[in-house]
């Protein structure tokens, strides 16, 4: 089977984590992965679209684009920003088929598992659950 862009994404992701020899580094990296973020619409910064179970402010949304499912996200923490940006690049601008065939070994392959405190980890959690609720749909 042919591997897909959700699996190479992850792939890559850890090859580039593994240019990091500490933590501290692979932190400011997905903080600067975070700055890149798209811009948000700002009428989509309500109830609706916030993801509950984050410790900081987080929105998401999503729209269909052709057999694809775009999304975009923004926190007002840095951290967070950074996380958005690892499953964006991971699940966005995949088919519904794609992102649920997707498992997000990357957390652990990345030692996100490990290193993100148990409510930045609850919050990385809450995010994937979204955009496998979104999926599942349809």
């Amino acid at each position: 089977m042919a591997t897909s862009g959700a699996e190479l994404a992850q792939q890559e992701l850890v090859e580039e984590f593994e240019m990091f020899d500490n933590w501290m580094d692979r932190y400011q990296y997905i903080i600067d992965m975070g700055k890149q973020l798209p811009d948000f619409p700002e009428e989509r910064r309500t109830e609706e679209y916030k993801i509950q179970g984050c410790q900081s402010n987080v929105w998401m949304c999503h729209e269909q684009a052709g057999d694809k499912l775009v999304f975009k996200a923004t926190s007002d923490a840095a951290i967070v920003s950074g996380l958005i940006a690892v499953l964006l690049r991971i699940y966005s601008e995949r088919t519904a088929e794609e992102i649920n065939q997707t498992e997000p070994h990357f957390l652990k392959d990345l030692g996100l598992d490990k290193h993100l405190s148990p409510t930045r980890s609850n919050g990385l959690h809450a995010m994937l659950e979204r955009i496998y609720q979104v999926a599942k749909q349809g």
